[in-house]
């Protein structure tokens, strides 16, 4: 039986005032630059930024990457449709000027990229808008190419795909601390600060994602070699990742240390890429469902499944992407691999935490924040590198995402 959302404590009235803020929010975090101007690249369409509060020390006027992708699944919808289409033709315009999609379009972050998710803001849209074959062929190709060139790349500026077929995260400055800003998880136990010696399992599931994607769009495209060729790829990516990740006795997913030759010991939200991508079969899944308890709290899922050893040592650096912080993409991520799976009553469930968290602080706040505190909901989360943010697109489209899905749809 489904969780009702009455039981949850909310309903349509409950998170009016917080959809409308959100809707009203989403001009202040448009920009358009279609010029360079300073380090700042120009992209042709307009696009959002991250986030945006007047007068703040920390201000944003970039492009990212994957913040957009997360940005646009809150408005991918007839009203949206120009600024959504528009925002996918500026990553297209990046990757076809510097043959890489950038962390964010500035000069100075033109050596490394951010977590790729490219090809599923292409099928999102294609599915969304039906825009042809002729723009999925176009799509894909650029896609195709910063698949290869960018993470199947072997040397420098692009020596990612570095072993048994697998790929990390890197900068072209050969810098873990930079590599680990590319997974967009800065900063994280995950890599013990040393992000270049892991195959993250995240990056590898998105790739297969990736190539998932390139064979449906094959078959849509009728190239029948393709499809086979693609789906050979993702079934290699697949089994090399079992056999180097899969940890049988944590009944988990891990960052495989391809230096050290072992896998990692954090349990984090990546492992549940897996299920997002299809990756996992259904004997795992039901195993990383059954584990959800090391994540799950009153105000959702934290990142990690406890405090690590260098969030407590002295001057070390904080590590936001951690316990006891919960963030928006991730919830996205693992309530969809939940659906994906079947496991509706527990991607309901975790979704209507994480909108009770966001919607108890802009209740009392009157904002929405970047990352929530989801073990003790009502504290400020633990600080990052940079100073907390407000406004915050992702936050801001996951929530109304859920709310569409989980109390729209009741």
């Amino acid at each position: 039986m489904h969780l009702r959302p009455e039981r949850a404590g909310l309903d349509l009235n409950d998170v009016q005032k917080a959809r409308d803020y959100i809707r009203n929010y989403w001009p202040k975090l448009t920009r358009f630059h279609p010029d360079d101007d300073d380090s700042l690249l120009g992209s042709p369409n307009p696009y959002l930024v991250p986030a945006y509060e007047k007068d703040h020390e920390f201000d944003y006027n970039e492009l990212y990457y994957w913040d957009s992708y997360f940005m646009v699944q809150g408005m991918l919808d007839d009203e949206h449709k120009e600024l959504v289409m528009g925002i996918l033709e500026d990553l297209f315009s990046l990757f076809e000027r510097f043959q890489i999609i950038p962390n964010a379009s500035r000069t100075y972050l033109t050596g490394r990229s951010q977590p790729p998710f490219l090809t599923s803001f292409i099928m999102d849209v294609y599915r969304a808008y039906n825009p042809g074959g002729k723009w999925l062929a176009r799509a894909i190709a650029i896609a195709d190419a910063e698949y290869q060139i960018v993470w199947s790349g072997t040397t420098k500026p692009n020596a990612r795909k570095i072993y048994e077929g697998l790929s990390r995260y890197y900068d072209v400055n050969y810098l873990n601390d930079l590599a680990e800003a590319e997974s967009g998880w800065d900063i994280t136990p995950r890599f013990n600060h040393h992000c270049m010696d892991y195959l993250p399992v995240d990056l590898n599931s998105l790739l297969y994602k990736y190539e998932m994607d390139f064979a449906e769009a094959a078959k849509i495209l009728g190239k029948t070699a393709a499809v086979h060729r693609w789906q050979a790829a993702a079934s290699q990516r697949k089994a090399t990742m079992d056999r180097l990740m899969w940890g049988e006795l944590r009944n988990f997913y891990y960052d495989y240390n391809f230096v050290k030759e072992h896998r990692g010991t954090v349990d984090s939200l990546a492992g549940y890429y897996t299920m997002w991508a299809g990756l996992a079969s259904e004997k795992q899944a039901k195993k990383l469902v059954k584990v959800l308890s090391r994540f799950e709290h009153k105000g959702g899922l934290a990142t990690t499944n406890g405090t690590q050893f260098g969030q407590l040592v002295p001057g070390s650096m904080p590590a936001q992407w951690a316990y006891p912080n919960g963030w928006a993409p991730l919830h996205y991520i693992v309530v969809k691999g939940l659906q994906r799976y079947g496991y509706h009553e527990e991607a309901r469930r975790i979704a209507l935490k994480w909108v009770k968290t966001n919607l108890d602080w802009f209740n009392k706040h009157g904002v929405f924040l970047e990352k929530y505190n989801v073990v003790q909901p009502g504290k400020p989360p633990a600080k990052g590198l940079y100073p907390s943010q407000t406004g915050f697109g992702w936050t801001n489209a996951v929530f109304e995402r859920f709310c569409a899905e989980f109390i729209d749809n009741a």
